[in-house]
């Protein structure tokens, strides 16, 4: 079976989330080692899922399905993205014990 891999496209809240989250661990914690694993973990993984975006579990939301989201955990964070076509739109990323509905 050939590999139908997926493009990434990341909107601009999860851009700012992200680089928000990578600032408080590389300047408040002050570990710049840990932020640098995150940041490759989180893009590792959205890479990896990229190869079959759709063969994941639909997170349940309060909107009544209308848009179909994913999620992928890392670490302490949760990352939500949809699937439109042949991409894969990373939406948002969440502090895992977050409560996502109010979000989604």
């Amino acid at each position: 079976m050939a590999n139908k891999k997926y493009e990434i496209r990341y909107l601009p809240t999860f851009i700012s989330q992200f680089n928000n989250i990578l600032y408080y661990i590389t300047y408040e914690l002050k570990n710049k080692i840990a932020a640098d694993n995150f940041y490759n973990e989180v893009v590792k993984q959205i890479e990896k899922r990229s190869n079959a975006p759709e063969s994941y579990e639909v997170f349940k939301t309060f909107n009544g399905g209308k848009i179909k989201y994913y999620k992928i955990n890392v670490k302490k964070f949760t990352i939500f993205y949809i699937v439109k076509g042949k991409v894969m739109e990373v939406r948002r990323i969440y502090y895992s014990k977050s409560n996502f509905e109010n979000f989604i």
